[in-house]
């Protein structure tokens, strides 16, 4: 009998499971699909010869989150590439805003939008740098986070009520406050839209320059040999803690007794925990289909009823004859690529996935991977792919094309290169990933409305669930969605200071 179970080996399921080996804990985590890793996968779907990610690909919480950062991935076989930029984010117009790991590089770019934006850039870079630490550690502590927020009050002292503020601004507000030219702003933008903030949330300038700041601190850095490196690191470290991880292992039910989680019914048989089960699991799929309604209070029920999704996802594969030719020479050299023409487009993207229309110009994230990692294509050929947001439970229609227009429009000759395709509709993304509820990547909204004590609803805040024993630890906990192993860790810690009484 173990003393954990973890049901799902996605990347908070697996750190969990090595933090509870760590204190001398067995444990077995049971994974539903035929191979571990949750949404941290890579395979040659799209065509042989050809690795890609098949959902997330780059990972600079990864590199900069305390959790992950203790696991010593690098000793276990991981090995990060970059490119020679972060980030690039071109226009029809010609122009290219750039973020690089080189703070003049960064600057020179901004600064041929508008003198002076390079110097504003420097300085919120310099503010995080000021709080990083402790910034981070956040990420990885139940919220409240006393200590993290101690030391950053400690390190801001007058201009604390500044930074409360700063981090309540939308990213339109932050960009017009601290910049003159475009080219900020769409990064600003381009970056707080990896989550579902629109130019006009409050929290979407916190989230838009913290995502800036780690690329500018540790880049956007990717798995030599696909993310699905990433795990088996993971997976390899737990092993030799003598963990161990069981596939095409689905569990069906939570099993419990006298209020307190005492094992699990699953595919393989019923499995006994001697002291915990951590859930690596959506919320819904934790109370309304593992748990018997019975272990539920009514109101946890109902407020699981209203729990808001974040916006559904294409993302489509391509498998390319060459490198992409971008216009502007800039975006040649970036392994991440942002499309869309301005802040104001990005407002009405935002605005259309509200009213639940398709997007008209829809946002893409890309990503090309060539310049930084040889390993993943044929010498000369490029492995490419694209995501974009549309509503929950709306048709995408022709959005692939569209999507490909976009491209095509910022590199004529685009369409000519493409070799194979795979687009991955919202159904066939959960159909690989039950964690991946309607398409959507990031466990529910990052709206202030569903964060911090309202993750994933009111009164649930923490990793501790209504049942004894029980824990979520899926991007639908607090700090919600990227791989920074925070849900993971933070139910692991909750587990062992349980035990410790």
């Amino acid at each position: 009998m173990p003393d954990a179970i973890v049901i799902g080996a996605g990347p908070n399921g697996l750190v969990a499971a090595n933090l509870l080996a760590d204190a001398g804990w067995s444990v077995e985590v049971l994974e539903a699909q035929d191979r571990p890793g949750g949404a941290v996968k890579s395979s040659e779907h799209v065509e042989p010869g050809f690795v890609h990610d098949a959902f997330s690909s780059f990972y600079p919480l990864t590199l900069a989150s305390p959790a992950m950062r203790a696991l010593e991935l690098e000793s276990h076989g991981l090995r990060w590439r970059h490119g020679p930029l972060v980030l690039a984010h071109p226009t029809t117009d010609g122009s290219c805003a750039v973020l690089s790991r080189s703070l003049e590089e960064t600057a020179a770019s901004l600064d041929s939008f508008a003198a002076g934006d390079g110097d504003a850039w420097r300085a919120l870079f310099a503010r995080y740098r000021r709080i990083e630490e402790p910034l981070l550690q956040a990420l990885t502590t139940p919220f409240p986070p006393v200590r993290a927020g101690l030391r950053i009050a400690f390190r801001m002292r007058a201009e604390l009520p500044e930074l409360a503020r700063f981090a309540l601004l939308p990213v339109r507000r932050l960009a017009d406050e601290h910049f003159r030219g475009a080219g900020a702003a769409r990064l600003l933008a381009g970056n707080a839209l990896h989550a579902d903030f629109s130019p006009e949330s409050s929290l979407g300038g916190f989230f838009g320059w913290l995502l800036g700041s780690l690329g500018q601190s540790v880049g956007f850095p990717f798995p030599e040999g696909g993310a699905g490196k990433l795990t088996e690191a993971l997976v390899r470290r737990l092993e030799a803690k003598g963990g161990r991880v069981i596939c095409d292992a689905r569990v069906h039910e939570i099993v419990v007794r006298n209020g307190r989680a005492e094992g699990v019914r699953s595919s393989v048989g019923d499995a006994t925990a001697g002291r915990a089960v951590l859930a690596d699991v959506h919320a819904v799929a934790l109370y309304l289909d593992l748990l018997a309604r019975r272990h539920v209070p009514a109101r946890v029920l109902d407020a699981i009823g209203k729990l808001e999704l974040d916006p559904a996802t294409l993302k489509v594969d391509w498998t390319l004859d060459g490198p992409i030719p971008w216009t502007a020479p800039d975006a040649r050299r970036a392994p991440v690529v942002h499309v869309a023409e301005s802040v104001d487009e990005l407002t009405v993207t935002a605005s259309e996935l509200a009213r639940k229309l398709v997007p008209s110009n829809p946002f893409l994230v890309l990503g090309q991977y060539s310049m930084g990692d040889p390993s993943r294509q044929p010498e000369g050929k490029e492995t490419a792919w694209a995501y974009t947001h549309l509503p929950q439970g709306v048709e995408h229609g022709d959005l692939a094309e569209r999507m490909e227009a976009r491209v095509e429009a910022l590199a004529p000759g685009f369409r000519a290169l493409i070799q194979k395709r795979h687009a991955w509709t919202p159904a066939l993304l959960e159909q690989a990933n039950e964690n991946l509820r309607g398409g959507a990547l990031n466990g529910g909204t990052a709206q202030l409305h569903q964060q911090l004590i309202f993750r994933p609803v009111p009164g649930l805040g923490r990793a501790e669930t209504p049942v004894r024993g029980l824990y979520l630890c899926s991007s639908s906990a607090h700090p919600g969605g990227g791989v920074h192993g925070g849900p993971g860790a933070i139910a692991a810690r909750a587990a062992l200071r349980k035990l410790r009484g």
